[in-house]
């Protein structure tokens, strides 16, 4: 049991450090700020795709009840999650890390409206905050507590999370939303001189 946790901690770990430098990508003011926090996002989320890889791997190719095998069931639920972030958000950070690498040359720079709306884009963040949330019951069940096992704590077990990641998705959308406002230009002034009313 013990070197099944030893297995999902870093797992884990990775996975949630990931989901909170995410999180605090809008609030970065600082392009060069938000290029190195973009830089550890994509470290912390390749990090975490391999790490997630190696242990269904090693789940797949080991037989029986090995430690592997556990942590690879108990994990079964963050693959998807995992796969989303691998497919979505890595694409975004590296476009955002790109973006913010642009203003290099003027560290300085205060972070346009429009960087700070795609790090707030819900694809960026989302997936890796789920991935993280769905680490939560193999650690559980790691530690001696099976959800599972008790229906009368499943079906709670189960709507919370899934009030959980709606309330992380609305968070991140209103989030997006009000930057992408910021970030539209002024519309322009109507050029046609006032005249008289015909009526």
């Amino acid at each position: 049991m013990e070197s099944q946790l030893t297995i999902l901690l870093p797992v884990a770990a990775v996975w949630l450090a990931a989901g909170v430098v995410a999180d605090g990508l809008p609030r970065l003011r600082n392009t060069r700020t938000l290029r190195r926090r973009t830089g550890w996002l994509l470290v912390l989320a390749l990090t975490g795709m391999a790490l997630t890889a190696a242990v269904l791997g090693a789940g797949l190719l080991s037989a029986g009840t090995a430690p592997a095998d556990r942590a690879a069931a108990g994990l079964t639920l963050a693959a998807g999650p995992a796969l989303v972030a691998t497919v979505c958000s890595v694409r975004r950070i590296r476009r955002l890390w790109a973006g913010a690498g642009a203003f290099a040359s003027a560290p300085a720079t205060p972070a346009p409206h429009g960087l700070r709306a795609a790090a707030a884009h819900p694809l960026v963040g989302l997936p890796l905050q789920v991935t993280a949330l769905a680490t939560v019951p193999a650690l559980i069940a790691a530690a001696g507590t099976d959800l599972g096992a008790d229906p009368g704590v499943t079906g709670p077990a189960i709507t919370v999370g899934a009030l959980a990641v709606v309330a992380i998705g609305v968070r991140h959308a209103l989030r997006h939303n009000r930057f992408a406002e910021r970030a539209r230009p002024a519309a322009a002034p109507s050029t046609r001189t006032a005249g008289a009313l015909h009526v």
